[in-house]
């Protein structure tokens, strides 16, 4: 395809205001929260991949952690079974936890890989569960109860917080030239599986 003058011009100006940025964050590490608004439009999505892969080809390490509230949100829906936050936090029984799990882990998260792959990009799908990559545990709340002399614990079932992070597996892939695209859901000391909130301070 053939530049204009003007196309060339532009496409000039861009680079050499990108270069110094460039430059400065090659080789760093970056994770990128991904969802909302992007996750659902077609172009949003298409742009989101292809400037995940262009980060990747400049030098540096973009991880995707990515939501998908409104996915399992719809698929509750179809399943007859209403969904419930407290405090902005899904409240997540066992059953909710089942399909937190299979649109997560599963339709959202490859639908990511293969947006990225689509790009030109190099993207492994995980779960926080994969290698025992995300440890968490039971996230809690508590309310004063004029009727009890004590604060009000408010259980919302399989929705955790992280406990630890085992990095080496997320170093092996970036170090094999692969973006990590992780999907929030992190294993308990017993094995219990927890919806985590993506936007958590873990991966920030």
């Amino acid at each position: 395809m053939s530049l204009t003058t003007s196309s060339a011009q532009n496409i000039s100006h861009i680079l050499t205001e990108a270069l110094p940025y460039i430059n400065r964050f090659t080789g760093k590490t970056f994770v990128v929260k991904y969802g909302g608004n992007a996750m659902v439009d077609e172009t949003l999505k298409n742009s989101f991949a292809r400037d995940i892969v262009l980060m990747k080809r400049t030098g540096m390490n973009p991880i995707v952690v990515h939501g998908g509230g409104p996915q399992i949100g719809d698929l509750l829906k179809r399943l007859g079974k209403d969904s419930e936050f407290y405090r902005g936090m899904r409240v997540t029984d066992s059953e909710t936890m089942d399909v937190v799990q299979m649109v997560l882990g599963g339709l959202v998260n490859k639908d990511i890989v293969t947006l990225i792959n689509r790009q030109g990009g190099a993207a492994v799908g995980l779960t926080g569960k994969d290698a025992e990559l995300i440890h968490a545990r039971q996230l809690t709340f508590t309310r004063d109860n004029p009727e009890m002399n004590a604060p009000e614990i408010i259980d919302i079932g399989h929705v955790g917080e992280v406990d630890s992070f085992d990095t080496s597996i997320i170093e092996l892939l970036i170090h094999g030239n692969f973006i990590p695209v992780i999907a929030p859901i992190g294993i308990g000391e017993n094995g219990q599986s927890y919806n985590i909130n993506a936007e958590c301070d873990t991966f920030s």
